[in-house]
């Protein structure tokens, strides 16, 4: 199995920086500028473009994505939107949504079909590591109660630890909780092998987030065989594994390792809302298990600007919705 992440170049994929990788640093950057996001926000398009990759502001509108998703065979994970978080009222907002959307699916019969994903600095880690984790078991509880389950998100390198700190008090009372690993940073491997137990679910992506060359890979390449790598860790160790990509020459390749894979305990796709639909229909036809990230609420303009860094065409759409204005 180790040609899987080893020999990307026999398959055509050569090494080196991808052309676009100068363009996604760019929207990156872009993603944390206030002036930016005021041109982009107050443009004429630019809610047709939010609605491709998030289906609304509120509640209900997240649980009819959810309802829809259902009834073509696809589980979700809904993410209220928000982060980096600085004050407790703002924390505390975000727990009540969480409980809101939750007892919304539990009065939908949807927690069989969806669960939530959540984002620790939205909870108030910035301010107080305590604070997150009290906040955090406060809607692992609402969604035990519900019949669902919680997957805490990863965010930029500097949170790392903290966020690994917190998933592993959680799990002491909330073993079902789910962990999220990047591959693209260097130090997931071994994150990872702390991670693969029985049972133990962890969403495995490649990275959103602009890290410098000292903590993350940077090619397409060394990203793609990273992703293999820490993801024949998880399936060795018996781990639940929720593979997050959109990459069809990755999700090739995952799918050789699940069939050939004797300690293999089951696994499940995920792709982003809006990305990739009809891969999603296929790979259900096929007989895997897809779930759908499902952002909502009202702090779309990063998410947005990330989804447009991971995806560049979509730049000239961000572009028609800023030269628009008025």
């Amino acid at each position: 199995m180790s040609s899987l992440s080893d020999n990307w170049e026999s398959q055509g994929h050569r090494g080196g920086l991808h052309p676009s990788a100068a363009l996604r640093q760019s929207m990156l950057w872009a993603s944390r500028r206030h002036t930016i996001k005021r041109a982009v926000s107050g443009a004429p398009l630019t809610r047709t473009l939010v609605r491709r990759f998030v289906p609304g502001e509120d509640v209900d509108s997240a649980v009819d994505a959810a309802r829809s998703l259902a009834a073509r065979g696809l589980r979700c994970s809904l993410d209220h939107l928000g982060e980096d978080t600085r004050d407790v009222r703002t924390a505390s907002a975000a727990v009540a949504a969480y409980r809101s959307v939750i007892h919304s699916l539990s009065e939908a019969r949807l927690t069989a079909f969806a669960e939530v994903s959540v984002k620790l600095s939205a909870m108030g880690q910035g301010i107080d590591e305590g604070m997150a984790f009290d906040n955090a078991t406060a809607v692992c509880e609402a969604a035990r109660a519900a019949g669902t389950t919680v997957t805490i998100d990863m965010e930029d390198h500097t949170t790392t630890d903290s966020t690994l700190t917190i998933v592993q008090r959680l799990r002491a009372d909330f073993p079902e909780t789910g962990a999220v690993i990047q591959a693209s940073l260097r130090r997931s491997e071994d994150d990872c092998h702390t991670l693969a137990r029985a049972g133990s679910r962890v969403r495995l992506c490649k990275g959103a987030y602009q890290e410098p060359v000292s903590v993350a890979w940077q090619s397409r390449n060394d990203v793609r065989s990273a992703f293999v790598r820490c993801l024949r860790v998880l399936v060795d160790g018996g781990a639940y594994p929720m593979v997050a990509t959109h990459d069809p020459a990755l999700i090739s390749v995952c799918r050789r390792l699940f069939a050939g894979s004797a300690a293999h305990g089951g696994h499940e796709f995920q792709m982003l809302y809006g990305i990739r639909p009809d891969e999603q229909t296929r790979l259900v036809s096929q007989g895997e298990t897809m779930r759908v990230y499902v952002p909502f609420g009202t702090q779309w303009y990063g998410y947005l600007m990330r989804r447009m860094a991971e995806r560049p065409a979509n730049l000239g759409l961000v572009l028609r919705a800023l030269t628009s204005r008025g």
